[in-house]
């Protein structure tokens, strides 16, 4: 391919393939989350295909974390009840006994684990769920998109890697 108009063309697809970063539109997701819901705590738990774990993968909270939201996350409880729950969650809020509140909704990917948006800081409503939903919805597209241009671009490289030892088509 090399000196020809396909290597050029190619090498162009797999730049423009490899554009979107996955873990920085996840992370993005999150802190649109958070700004949406005003409440500054947002992330994403990711849920094993069995259903069997949770972990968090972003977490966003102001400085300092004034309601204790991480070592509230570090605890089984929540992350156990997303692994139960195929719904959204919505927990109340409880200073009382540290309950932040909290609201988790799936983002729907055709992936086999599962991941949940979550905000967490005050009391949720209905409203908060339709929006959080959305917002969920737009960006399992979104990430499931990214994924699908980067695993164009792995096939694209492949592409790439076997014309270059040939020689270039004649006319």
């Amino acid at each position: 391919m090399p000196g020809n108009r396909a290597h050029v063309v190619v090498h162009e697809l797999i730049r423009s393939f490899s554009c979107p970063d996955a873990a920085a539109l996840a992370d993005l997701l999150a802190r649109a989350a958070a700004d949406v819901s005003g409440t500054g705590y947002a992330g994403l738990v990711r849920v094993d295909p069995l259903r069997e774990a949770a972990r968090v993968v972003h977490l966003h909270a102001p400085p300092g974390d004034p309601l204790g939201v991480r070592p509230w996350l570090a605890e089984p409880g929540v992350l156990k009840l997303l692994t139960l729950s195929a719904g959204q969650v919505r927990l109340p809020r409880d200073a009382t006994v540290g309950e932040p509140g909290f609201l988790a909704t799936p983002v729907p990917l055709a992936a086999r684990e599962q991941l949940h948006l979550w905000v967490a800081g005050r009391d949720f409503g209905d409203h908060d769920e339709h929006l959080l939903s959305r917002l969920a919805t737009a960006g399992g597209r979104a990430l499931e998109a990214a994924s699908g241009l980067e695993a164009a671009a792995r096939l694209l490289r492949g592409v790439h890697a076997f014309g270059e030892g040939r020689p270039a088509p004649t006319r």
